[in-house]
């Protein structure tokens, strides 16, 4: 538990040391990590996607036409990550690009038939994902989506200052 006593010592203490395992940002950071890893075995085995190329089928089939960069915007992956998902999906006949009316250097993506018919066979298996997750949490799910918002609020807002 952080009080003002801690916070006092860690911050007039040059020797204090961060507990990794306690740091929120840490924490966040590998609990998505393993949810994330742990989805993969949902979706993974049946359609071999990787992680990335999940999250641009997945921005795709709920966005329907969106740009590369506005898929790495959204899923906040890096545009490399974007860019090879998105060959990858293209590859398999599951994306098209078309050049984009507004700026002619940037292209349009949607999923072909085959892109959605796989969107459509996972995304049922995704909600009862996340439903087991609620469930195993019961009554704290609440409290936590609560708090995801907030954190996202804030995380926006210091984005939004940076800028």
């Amino acid at each position: 538990m952080v009080t003002i006593v801690t916070i006092y010592f860690v911050t007039n203490n040059p020797m204090a040391k961060l507990e990794l395992e306690a740091f929120l940002p840490y924490r966040l950071n590998r609990i998505a990590a393993a949810i994330s890893q742990d989805f993969r075995a949902v979706y993974g085995p049946h359609h071999d996607l990787t992680i990335p190329e999940w999250r641009v089928l997945a921005t795709l089939g709920q966005f329907e036409a969106m740009s590369a960069k506005d898929i790495g915007r959204h899923s906040a992956m890096h545009k490399t990550k974007v860019s090879r998902a998105v060959q990858a999906l293209e590859e398999r006949r599951w994306l098209r690009r078309r050049a984009s009316e507004e700026d002619r250097r940037e292209e349009i993506l949607t999923l072909t038939a085959q892109g959605q018919k796989a969107y459509r066979q996972i995304v049922p298996k995704a909600l009862a994902f996340e439903r087991q997750i609620l469930d195993q949490l019961g009554p704290e799910a609440k409290p936590l989506l609560e708090g995801l918002t907030r954190l996202e609020e804030i995380a926006a807002r210091a984005k939004d200052e940076q800028s």
